[in-house]
């Protein structure tokens, strides 16, 4: 790893994320930024549960821990969303303060606490220590933004169907460019009460960095800025796809499904440049049977070849007999190595959900993309796909909110080979540029970066000297 020499005051930044694959891998990337600025160490803290389920990762100097959420044997499907929130507070809390305890006694205490504030709580126990304290915030400053005017009352919800919706920094949005758990209220309760008590106690917290980098949302970030110390941080991709300055970064690190690799590199190798539809949904958002035929559908009648990822859990939703009936010109597979597809040649669109990780993958890598959002912050991102970033189409729906054949196929082939689809790749490749230059020496993300390594190393010394 290049490291800079000099800022080293004995820090160390323990890493609270979310228990979840698409929560962790984007903190864990910005914990090797970390490293390569100045000798920092850093300990990664996930709950039991997680790791127990998890494909383990090569993090490297970064040490991993675990802390209880009070379901070390996991979530179960009978188990409520609002009693594992309640024991993941409760019992994370005790866990937690028990952690940085263990770290004092052994003469190796905690400087700082990087949290994700889903676990807003984590704050408290980190201000408990009287320790510098960073929210980092995993959706994009937009979304966040309207989580915030929700949790402070400046939206009022259920929003009212026709309206235009005002938030500052944002373009005017409509009712279905809002997240699901604000736009369809009422449905996601315990959701919604978890994204909203992220601005709770917000104001305790020191800085708050955001998974996104200054010019893909100036005017959003300039906004919260007003507000808090913001720093934008991302996006935070393996090494290898954006500036290569941190050696043998090549993977995100933990995974909950194993990959078809080989598989799918082979198959891609054989195929044009940019003649493949890549098409995935993550690894939580699940398509309906309905939706899932119409997409079968398309891509089979499509004169495009595709590589689709059907988890294991959704093969039962596709159609009899589609994977020999479309061997010519389709590969499925149950996972796949993201980035190694959107980065190759053959890869000429990205049909997906829409979620931050994959939206900032594929545009970081110049891969355009249809947007087939699902819920959660999905369909705000896909607004800003379309209309602010000019990075792909959003998909119309009909009354029952399924993306038909058709609609999919005339995304899909406007974005590959369309006038308006024109427009877009050069967006794409313009975009990719941007973002590599946010984290290359010297750019926004890495300016951000070192400064935020700045406050906490100031802190660690004010500490030893006093």
């Amino acid at each position: 790893m290049e490291k800079k020499e000099g800022a080293h005051h004995g820090a160390h930044v323990l890493v609270v994320p979310y228990p979840l694959q698409g929560h962790i891998n984007p903190v864990l990337q910005f914990s090797k930024r970390l490293l390569i600025k100045g000798g920092i160490k850093v300990t990664l803290a996930v709950t039991t549960s997680f790791f127990k389920k998890s494909i383990q990762a090569q993090t490297g100097p970064i040490r991993i821990e675990t802390f209880s959420d009070g379901y070390d044997d996991g979530f179960q499907n009978e188990d409520s969303l609002e009693d594992y929130f309640e024991s993941l507070k409760k019992v994370g809390s005790k866990t937690l303060t028990q952690l940085i305890k263990k770290h004092q006694s052994l003469g190796d205490p905690i400087s700082c606490v990087v949290y994700d504030p889903f676990l807003s709580w984590a704050l408290d126990v980190a201000k408990h220590f009287n320790l510098i304290a960073a929210a980092f915030f995993t959706q994009s400053l937009a979304v966040n933004s309207i989580y915030y005017y929700v949790q402070r009352g400046l939206l009022t919800v259920p929003i009212v169907p026709g309206n235009v919706i005002s938030v500052a920094g944002l373009p005017p949005l409509t009712i279905s460019d809002l997240p699901s758990f604000v736009s369809r209220y009422g449905l996601y309760p315990a959701i919604l009460t978890l994204v909203t008590s992220q601005f709770s106690n917000i104001d305790k917290a020191d800085c708050l960095l955001f998974n996104s980098f200054d010019k893909l949302e100036q005017e959003e970030m300039n906004w919260m800025a007003k507000q808090w110390s913001v720093k934008t941080i991302g996006p935070t991709l393996p090494s290898i796809y954006l500036d290569k300055r941190v050696e043998g970064d090549e993977d995100y690190g933990f995974n909950l499904f194993k990959p078809s690799a080989d598989v799918c590199m082979n198959w891609l190798n054989m195929r044009e440049t940019g003649s493949v539809v890549y098409v995935s949904f993550g690894s939580i958002a699940e398509l309906g049977d309905e939706q899932m035929n119409e997409l079968a559908l398309c891509l089979k009648e499509t004169n495009n070849y595709f590589l689709w990822v059907v988890r294991k859990s959704e093969e039962n939703k596709l159609p009899s007999n589609f994977v020999v009936e479309t061997l010519e010109k389709g590969l499925v597979v149950t996972w796949c190595p993201q980035l190694e597809v959107l980065s190759h040649k053959a890869v000429g669109c990205f049909v997906t959900h829409c979620g931050l990780n994959s939206t900032l993958e594929s545009l970081s890598l110049g891969v355009p993309m249809v947007g087939l959002p699902q819920w959660t912050d999905q369909t705000t991102n896909a607004k800003y796909i379309e209309d602010v970033w000019g990075m792909g189409l959003k998909v119309k729906v009909n009354e029952k909110g399924i993306a038909i054949k058709e609609e999919i196929e005339a995304c899909i082939m406007e974005v590959m080979e369309g006038e308006k689809g024109k427009g877009i790749r050069e967006n794409a490749i313009n975009w990719k540029e941007l973002a590599k230059e946010a984290v290359d020496e010297g750019g926004s993300s890495d300016k951000n970066i070192e400064d935020f390594v700045a406050l906490i190393c100031h802190a660690e010394f004010k500490v030893c000297v006093t």
